[in-house]
């Protein structure tokens, strides 16, 4: 009985031991072919969509730890997207982004809760126009495997989607116009939109 056990002991011993290897922090690299920047904001009465087509970012990655979770993700300006050109070179004056002074947009997670299954919030902060807030992300973890098409591996891939309301005053961004019936062109609040798919570094 004893050895027995032993045994048992010394295989929940190897278990464990394996369990927390698998938890160790893993390191994501953003693919950009695959992931959306996105953004949406009121115009008059509807909401005009845009994105950014250049960006960068690392997601480290503990799912059994959030607290050990880091982001770190870049944007450049000059990749503004809206679908229309004028508004995008509007977007990139100093009544918008100033990307001339101000080339990029930045975002460093400062602090990872959970908030639910495969749900997070992720506190951080966020630089546009060369200035610093702390914004709040509600992120959520799609999942991750090492995948493969017709034989041919893409090697392993994951899944996350985040949502953040800003004001884009709080950011020095506070052009407007006033319409004839008193509203303004313009609203305050931005909704950001990532959808993101992300490669394991190497």
């Amino acid at each position: 009985m004893k050895l027995v056990t032993r045994f048992l002991a010394a295989c929940i011993g190897v278990l464990a031991t394996a369990a927390i290897a698998s938890a160790a922090p893993v390191t994501w690299k953003v693919d950009p072919n695959h992931t959306e920047v996105g953004f949406e904001v009121r115009h008059f009465f509807s909401k005009v969509h845009g994105r950014f087509r250049d960006f960068e970012g690392t997601i480290v990655f503990d799912e059994a730890d959030p607290s050990a979770i880091q982001v770190e993700a870049t944007a450049k300006v000059v990749s503004v997207d809206t679908g229309n050109s004028n508004r995008d070179a509007d977007l990139k004056s100093p009544n918008f982004f100033e990307a001339e002074k101000h080339p990029t947009l930045t975002f460093t997670s400062t602090k990872v809760t959970r908030a639910g299954k495969d749900k997070y919030k992720v506190a951080g902060d966020l630089t546009m126009r060369g200035v610093t807030k702390p914004v709040t992300f509600d992120a959520e973890f799609l999942g991750a495997s090492t995948v493969g098409v017709d034989g041919k591996s893409w090697g392993s891939r994951a899944g996350f989607a985040a949502t953040a309301v800003v004001n884009r005053k709080d950011f020095g961004i506070s052009w407007n116009q006033t319409l004839d019936n008193g509203s303004l062109m313009l609203g305050d609040m931005v909704t950001i939109h990532l959808n993101i798919e992300a490669k394991k570094a190497d």
